[in-house]
């Protein structure tokens, strides 16, 4: 019996669900009409009045002379008008370019320039950081207009403020841009979201309307989220679980959609009983830290009753404590990556808790899981190998990189997935590694050869490593092992510093350990088994023997 699974299609009728995003805008309107679509601050947005939310930012954008299949991007926290930019921007028939909020100036400007985006909507200044102000010396010259949310004034003259940008709409008449969202089809492209690889260039990863509307239809009918849910979205916009499992999610189902900027344990506590939250998803560190709130005995979570989490570590007892001690009724994993929209397999939420805590769930309908061999050959059930999948979730490939296209999609159209895992006999996926030296960073993943190609332009450094270190509150970090130029003098808390200032905060190396020479092979490569075996055993800071 060979590792591949694949459900049938359920009988649910996925085939009648709106052919794209827009569609979804006008359909939830009438559909959960009088009903909070997003709720901020304590004032809600109703789902009636969202189309006309969304179309205005429509307007605007097409007399900014957006047309269909051009690039829009967004860099902004989690809030409100995300949610209405992003609507607006599928509206117009143009494909979605998040942008992490962790990235420093030369990182967005690389994704900028590289998706040929030619407007930015963007947050001013968030966490002290100024973005335009970050971005403003290396703006690519294909970014044609910056848009900055809220009321602050933008520092140059040709960017315009959110209310200088809605006024252009004027221009377009809601008649324009309601006829541009009816003709957005299933196959055009929703959303490039821009995931690193082993070369350390992030790729930009091309999904359509029609196969993101189906794959979270599907995770609605599985978590049974309801209209009239409130969903604390912890997880950020910029990211398939924010955006795609998250407020996309929402409108299917009817949800309220409750934006959360910036994580913090205790904020999060406290949201659950002050709202009446009953859907959170997020790490297990999260659910870990409510269960050992002084104040949980007293608090009221009685509103929880779906939660969502992830990982390849979560203990049985974890699961256990969520039912019994929080009262959530449905806790269940999922396992996906961006290439197929962030969502491959899914838990039954009345499995077993060892089945929930250990594995990441069966396939979802009409795709399909196969553990394949070095020599892609499935292997049999219970036999470790590459998880690879197939299906309509499957990307339409990357942007412009028809070779990393090619290595990632094989001619049968199986996607490889890098990580490394095993069916049991009732197709439930269990991951076990990762064949990519990826390591996650309080839910950031983080690609060493990224990191490694910032560092290594630190002038003390000759060569640079980075592998991933077990963290107790992160679970992990990176650890930069470092060989220093002849004559070159470097030390931990300098390093840091250094990269803090040309790099997303979670990719920055939490600890440096320096080597007279990194182990390598016969073809001279980094053995990182090695190496990382040296820093467990404490070495570092002495010369390789």
């Amino acid at each position: 019996m060979t590792a591949c699974s694949a459900l049938p299609g359920s009988v649910h009728a996925w085939n009648l669900l709106p052919l794209s995003i827009p569609a979804l805008l006008f359909a939830s309107a009438e559909r959960f009409a009088g009903r909070a679509a997003i709720e901020e601050d304590g004032i809600a947005t109703d789902y009636r009045d969202l189309p006309g939310l969304a179309l205005g930012v429509c307007r605007s954008l097409m007399a900014l002379g957006i047309k269909a299949g051009d690039r829009v991007a967004i860099w902004a926290p989690n809030c409100r008008d995300w949610v209405i930019a992003a609507l607006g921007v599928h509206c117009a028939g143009a494909v979605l370019v998040p942008i992490n909020t962790r990235m420093k100036g030369a990182e967005a400007a690389d994704i900028l320039a590289r998706s040929q985006a030619r407007v930015l909507l963007t947050q001013g200044v968030f966490l002290g950081l100024d973005y335009p102000a970050m971005l403003a010396p290396l703006r690519p010259a294909s970014l044609e207009q910056l848009v900055v949310f809220g009321t602050q004034p933008p520092q140059a003259a040709s960017d315009l403020d959110w209310a200088s940008f809605l006024a252009r709409g004027e221009s377009v008449s809601e008649l324009q841009a309601r006829q541009r969202a009816v003709a957005v089809g299933p196959r055009d492209l929703s959303d490039l979201l821009f995931t690193s690889g082993t070369t350390g260039k992030p790729k930009g990863v091309m999904s359509a309307h029609g196969q993101n509307l189906r794959a979270y239809n599907e995770y609605v009918r599985v978590i049974g989220l309801q209209p009239g849910d409130r969903y604390l979205i912890i997880n950020p916009f910029f990211h398939a679980f924010g955006y795609k499992a998250g407020w996309l999610t929402c409108m299917l189902a009817g949800a309220t959609i409750l934006p959360h900027a910036v994580f913090d344990a205790e904020a999060v506590f406290q949201r659950i009983a002050a709202e009446r939250i009953s859907v959170l998803p997020g790490p297990p560190t999260l659910y870990l830290s409510m269960l050992a709130h002084p104040r949980l005995a007293q608090t009221d979570l009685s509103s929880l009753r779906i939660a969502v989490t992830g990982s390849s570590t979560i203990p049985p007892v974890l699961i256990e404590r969520m039912r019994r001690e929080l009262g959530v009724d449905v806790v269940t994993t999922a396992y996906g990556l961006t290439e197929c929209g962030g969502l491959a397999t899914i838990c039954n939420p009345d499995d077993p808790a060892d089945i929930v805590a250990g594995t990441s769930g069966r396939a979802i309908d009409g795709t399909e899981v196969c553990i394949r061999s070095a020599d892609n050959q499935p292997v049999a059930t219970g036999v470790s190998g590459e998880i690879c999948l197939r299906g309509f979730h499957v990307m339409q490939g990357y942007f412009n990189d028809p070779q990393a296209t090619a290595q990632a999609i094989d001619a049968e159209g199986w996607l490889h997935t890098g990580d490394i895992g095993n069916l049991d006999v009732h197709g439930n996926l269990q991951i076990t590694d990762r064949l990519k030296d990826m390591f996650i960073v309080g839910g950031f993943n983080c690609y060493p050869a990224e990191i490694e190609a910032g560092l290594i332009e630190h002038p003390a450094i000759a060569q640079v490593a980075v592998i991933g270190v077990a963290d107790e509150r992160m679970g992990e970090v990176g650890c930069a092992c470092v060989v220093l130029r002849a004559g070159q003098h470097l030390d931990e808390p300098s390093l840091i510093a250094w990269a803090r200032e040309r790099m997303a905060n979670y990719k920055v190396p939490r600890q440096v350990r320096f080597f007279e020479a990194l182990p390598v092979n016969a073809s001279n490569k980094v053995v990182k088994p090695e190496l990382r075996a040296a820093v467990l055993q404490g070495e570092g800071g002495l010369a390789w023997r």
